[in-house]
Order: structure tokens, then C-alpha cells, then sequence
């Protein structure tokens, strides 16, 4: 297949997982009546279910041999479940209380979080300019806490609990894909567990007869999954310079749905803290990507 072709796939697999990531918050005001964590539980035990379906297509007999890991990986993977599991809770706890603008705000914070977190545990130097753009989104962060009067919790969860997560994942010597199958099958008793209080409690909105709620609910497996495949298709085939630019088109979308589809409040004092944010991403990214011109520059003259 042709360079060309390559890179067109996985642009179109890049702009599908993000864009899907993106719009999510539309899948998920459709199940504005359902508890927060009751869908998190359904999205943990259909992902489990759709993951081991298709692993098992893939691999066949290989199935058993291609999910064994051993048991420092399988602690670090408990580990991230927790993390992923605890953004996907904000995530959707956010949407359903009408805050989708704090979950494009942590999605715009995350990334100068990785990047902190690679100073601290792996000793990556930083620049001027990404010292700067860290150094503007922290102020962003304290602007909204000070003016607004509200600290940003669910931003900063979202933010933190995603950056950690790939902290791990990247420590983690496991795919994508079986790594997410081991952290939903981690999480699927405690999610069934759930399931049941729910039900004894006479708080379960889950219910066969009742067709649409019940197939929005599944789908939360196909909400996971497709996404990441994409994702994953996307990185074999684009530079992370390019991957690393079309992060930020996912919550530039769900800004766009809260402030003008959800007629979410956006003050001046949002704007400068999305301003100063915003401000640090372009220093960064401008900084991440001449230092990757130059690397291949550099790659070139020594070819």
C-alpha cells in the first residue's frame, strides 16, 4: 500500500476516533436519567464482553495465549483500571449535571499534564516555551478558582486521572486492546456487584422491556471500543506531530456543544481562563513541533 494511501487511512481513523470522543456527550445526554454510575458499570461489563469478542475473532486459538500477561503487569493494569475508571465517572457524572464545558477544559489541561508528570517521573527536560505553557495553563486553572469562585475539580480529575493513566499504560508492557479487555474484566465484578445493589435498592434503570434505554446502555461497549481502534490505527499510520495536533480536535468539539448546543454559561472570566490555557497548548505545541522538524532535519543529514 502507497505512503500516500497510508497516511490518508489514518488521518480518516484519526478524525473518526476524535471525533467520536468529541461528540460523546451527545451519546451520553441521552442517558441524562440514568445514573452517572450505573453507566459506568454497563460500560465496564459490555466493553469487557465486546473486547473478548473480538480478541477472540482475531486471535482464535491463540485467544488464551494472546491475553496472558504476567503479574506485575496485571497489578499495574488494576492500578490504571482504577484511574480510567474514575474518568470515565467525572466524564459522565459531568455531562449528566450539565458541565460538559469542564470536561473540554480538563481535556485541554491534559496534555500539559503528561507533560509535567514526564519531568517528574521520567526527567524529561522542558523548554522555555513549554515551561511557559504549563506555567499559563496553572494560571488559567487558578484564575477560574479565584474569579470564578468555583475550583475546578472536574477538569483537573479528568486531567489527572487521563495523564496518570497513560503514565502507567506507558510503564506497561501490554496492547491496547488486551490491556483494556484485563482493566474492564478487572472492574466487571465490582461493576455487576453495583448492578445488583442497584436493583435490590429499586434504583436500577436498566430494564430488557424498555428497548431504546437498554440499547443505549450496551452501546457504551461500542462507545469505548471503536474509538480506540481507530486510535490505534491512526498512530501506525501518522507522525505523532500530526497525532499530537489532532488531539485537540475531540474537546474543541464538546466546547462547541456546551457553549452552543447546551447553552452552557460562558463568562469573560471563562474566556481568560480558556485564553490563558488555550495560549499554553499553542506555545506547546509550536514547541513540540519544531523540535520534531528539527529531529528529522537532523535525521535526514545524517541518512
Amino acid at each position: 500500500m502507497s505512503t500516500d494511501r497510508e497516511r490518508t487511512l489514518g488521518l480518516i481513523a484519526a478524525l473518526g476516533a476524535f471525533g467520536i470522543w468529541g461528540l460523546a456527550p451527545l451519546y451520553f445526554k441521552l442517558l441524562g436519567t440514568v445514573r452517572a454510575d450505573e453507566i459506568i458499570a454497563h460500560r465496564v461489563i459490555w466493553s469487557m464482553l465486546l473486547l473478548a469478542a473480538v480478541l477472540a475473532v482475531r486471535e482464535r486459538r491463540r485467544f488464551f495465549i494472546h491475553i496472558r500477561v504476567r503479574p506485575r503487569v496485571l497489578l499495574a493494569l488494576a492500578i490504571s483500571s482504577v484511574l480510567i475508571a474514575a474518568n470515565w465517572l467525572t466524564f459522565v457524572y459531568a455531562i449528566n449535571s450539565d458541565r460538559v464545558l469542564s470536561t473540554s477544559l480538563g481535556y485541554f489541561i491534559n496534555p500539559l499534564v503528561s507533560v509535567l508528570l514526564g519531568l517528574l517521573v521520567f526527567r524529561e527536560t522542558l523548554s522555555r516555551l513549554q515551561v511557559l505553557a504549563v506555567l499559563l495553563a496553572a494560571a488559567g486553572t487558578a484564575w477560574m478558582t479565584l474569579r470564578v469562585g468555583q475550583f475546578p475539580w472536574i477538569a483537573l480529575i479528568l486531567a489527572f486521572s487521563f495523564a496518570l493513566y497513560g503514565l502507567v499504560r506507558k510503564k506497561t508492557d501490554v496492547g491496547p486492546l488486551v490491556g483494556l479487555f484485563w482493566e474492564t474484566l478487572l472492574m466487571t465484578p465490582v461493576a455487576l456487584l453495583w448492578l445488583f445493589w442497584l436493583s435490590r435498592q429499586g434504583m436500577l434503570a436498566f430494564d430488557p422491556a424498555h428497548v431504546p434505554e437498554a440499547t443505549l446502555l450496551a452501546g457504551t461497549g461500542l462507545i469505548t471500543l471503536v474509538p480506540l481502534v481507530l486510535f490505534a490505527a491512526a498512530v501506525r499510520r501518522l507522525n505523532l506531530g500530526t497525532i499530537g495536533l489532532m488531539q485537540y480536535l475531540a474537546p474543541s468539539m464538546t466546547f462547541v456543544l456546551a457553549v452552543f448546543l447546551f447553552d452552557e454559561p460562558f463568562t469573560p472570566d471563562h474566556a481568560t481562563t480558556f485564553g490563558l490555557i488555550w495560549t499554553g497548548l499553542l506555545l506547546f505545541t509550536w514547541a513540540g513541533w519544531r523540535h520534531y522538524r528539527r529531529g528529522r532535519a537532523l535525521s535526514r543529514g545524517t541518512a
